[in-house]
């Protein structure tokens, strides 16, 4: 997608995210999680070697990495689901620190990915919190 290609990245990860929830609960949906990001810093920093260039939007794996950790606490919800994915867009896009740190000092593979698990983490406490209060009702 030329346009907005982390947004469509990002919302692509859901219907994943809800699956590996739904089987395997939120260990599975961590783990997940987990081997995504390492096999995206690899396969990041390959495709950004040829490509020649910094972060290129072709590259959204880091998106699905970053929305897969706020889905974490949010269960089967899907009001939780609808509102981790605004989050973490919002939080991808406006890279709050230390997402904008690693955004400009962390290079290559691990740089694409850590910054939009960085920003993920604002999105997956307040998830966290949202379910606690939903629950609670």
């Amino acid at each position: 997608m030329p346009f907005a290609p982390g947004t469509w990245g990002s919302l692509a990860a859901l219907p994943f995210a809800w699956c590996i929830q739904y089987y395997t609960g939120w260990v599975g949906l961590t783990v997940a999680s987990v081997l995504i990001f390492l096999i995206g810093c690899w396969a990041s920093n390959v495709f950004e070697a040829k490509a020649g260039v910094k972060d290129p939007g072709a590259v959204v794996i880091d998106e699905v990495a970053g929305q897969w950790m706020v889905l974490i606490p949010a269960g089967l919800d899907p009001l939780l689901y609808l509102i981790g994915f605004v989050l973490f867009r919002v939080a991808d896009i406006f890279k709050p620190w230390p997402a904008c740190w690693a955004d400009k000092n962390v290079h290559g593979g691990i740089g694409i990915m850590l910054d939009d698990v960085l920003a993920a983490i604002y999105g997956m406490i307040a998830i966290y919190f949202l379910n606690i209060q939903l629950s609670g009702m």
